[in-house]
């Protein structure tokens, strides 16, 4: 069911409209998603992997009846990847089409050149996408994987919600996406980038809202299963490891144990599945050595 900002009166509101998704907001986190509503900020959430912040960019379009796009960011990225593209292939059997039909006279060229720069040979990438759709939710995934040119596009970008196309012209946003961005911290943001957002660091839930979370998403899963296998990942996010498991590693854990026909977590079956939660050999090969004492609590 998707709601109104008009009917999202409060944080709490948000919440428990969240909640509808399967997602769980604390009330920090909560109330930054319902201030990014109402002063039509963008969010900036840093945290470590698998702590949910993708997952809230999917859950507050779901809430709001948004289409949610999503800006994948990575080394050497730059505007052209997020913002427009020429249909190039196209333009070229066009441009073939043109001559093929050309009278004794030849083409005009400036015709020429303004019809193969017309809207239906432009491919829109994420960010001008978002700022023609309404209502969207504009996610640029990890934004600490792109290097400094791209922040200060993005934040041209965010600061006047338009782009310009030399040979279309500018482009205003007629109702701005909310934009939600997400950092692992790999690098530090630019402060600048960051004074324009709204800002909250995701901490991996506490014990019971993990197991609400498990109950919540899978309420097939025997409540035995849930808190034991909350309790267990809480427990390896307290070792050494290269890299702990988030929220989506429990639930791939708790689904791969339920498939299996498990209602109980024992070292046994802990050992034939931590593929599941575990990503790396080094952490699957240090914690097979502890399962006992780990299991054991």
């Amino acid at each position: 069911m998707s709601h109104s900002t008009d009917q999202l009166q409060t944080p709490a509101a948000l919440a428990d409209a969240l909640r509808e998704t399967g997602y769980l907001a604390d009330e920090g986190l909560a109330t930054v998603a319902w201030l990014a509503l109402r002063l039509h900020r963008p969010i900036l959430l840093e945290g470590e992997p698998g702590t949910g912040k993708t997952a809230l960019a999917e859950a507050l379009a779901q809430t709001l009846g948004a289409t949610l796009i999503r800006l994948q960011c990575y080394e050497g990225i730059d505007a052209t990847q997020a913002l427009y593209d020429w249909d190039f292939p196209r333009q070229v059997l066009h441009l073939r089409a043109l001559e093929a039909t050309s009278g004794p006279d030849g083409m005009d060229i400036g015709a020429v050149e303004q019809d193969l720069f017309a809207e239906r040979f432009l491919l829109e990438r994420p960010v001008l996408q978002a700022l023609r759709t309404a209502p969207s939710v504009l996610l640029v995934d990890e934004i600490d994987r792109a290097d400094d040119e791209f922040e200060a596009f993005l934040l041209e970008v965010l600061s006047t919600n338009a782009v310009t196309i030399p040979e279309v012209g500018t482009i205003h946003a007629k109702t701005p996406p909310l934009v939600v961005l997400t950092s692992n911290r790999t690098r530090e943001v630019h402060d600048a980038l960051k004074r324009r957002c709204l800002y909250h660091w995701v901490e991996h839930p506490g014990l019971e809202r993990e197991v609400e979370i498990l109950r919540t998403r899978m309420p097939e899963l025997p409540e035995r299963l849930a808190d034991q296998v909350a309790r267990a990942v809480h427990r390896l996010r307290g070792e050494d490891l290269l890299k702990p498991p988030g929220v989506a590693e429990s639930l791939d854990w708790a689904a791969a144990l339920h498939a299996l026909g498990r209602s109980d977590l024992d070292p046994d079956v802990a050992a034939t599945t931590l593929g599941a939660v575990l990503k790396y050999r080094e952490d699957a090969d240090r914690v097979r050595n502890q399962l006992d004492r780990l299991m054991a609590g």
